[in-house]
């Protein structure tokens, strides 16, 4: 395990426990402390650098997953607002329903108090309309926050490759130089 505390890799974490990668400022230090090839080193951060391409596609991921919920959410809580105002009617309200792609229903909705919404999992729930605008609003919430802090990992994430890269190239580059050196005084 002590080898991998040497990599470069500091014990600095983002606010979701993201790695910082430490940038190496002097490459003749770094390389002494490390006591390994350059070729080694190289791979090491090569690694790291794969770790964080692989966190960044997950993050990605998950933000294409909230970018298509929030206006869902978004959707559903302006019917329930809708229906919240039209609660004191005595009037049906005339709609479609979307049975499956391309095939809507008409129906008439006489004045409710209850809405049944999909949570997930092939689960849906009566609620009361209050109830139901109450928990759509925090569910909006959460996912405005959940993107707001992928879109800063994603930053970070970015921060931390680009560290990665630098930092293979100053030790390739250190290495390089070694080498013409080495050469040179034979």
């Amino acid at each position: 395990m002590a080898s991998e505390e040497n990599t470069s890799v500091s014990g600095v974490n983002s606010q979701t426990g993201i790695p910082q990668a430490e940038f190496i400022e002097d490459v003749d230090s770094f390389m002494k402390r490390m006591e390994e090839p350059a070729e080694a080193v190289v791979k090491k951060i090569d690694e790291q650098h794969s770790k964080y391409k692989f966190m960044e596609y997950n993050l990605n991921t998950k933000k294409a997953r909230l970018k298509a919920q929030i206006p869902d959410i978004k959707t559903s809580l302006a019917i329930v607002k809708h229906l919240q105002s039209r609660k004191e009617s005595m009037d049906a309200m005339e709609t479609r329903f979307l049975l499956s792609d391309q095939v809507h229903a008409k129906a008439k909705i006489p004045p409710t108090d209850k809405v049944c919404l999909w949570l997930g999992a092939n689960v849906m729930l009566e609620y009361n309309l209050n109830d139901a605008d109450t928990l759509l609003s925090k569910n909006l919430d959460a996912a405005n926050k959940s993107l707001q802090q992928v879109d800063d990992d994603l930053s970070y994430i970015r921060d931390q490759t680009t560290t990665c890269e630098v930092n293979m190239a100053r030790v390739y580059n250190w290495d390089v130089k070694r080498r013409q050196t080495l050469q040179g005084k034979s």
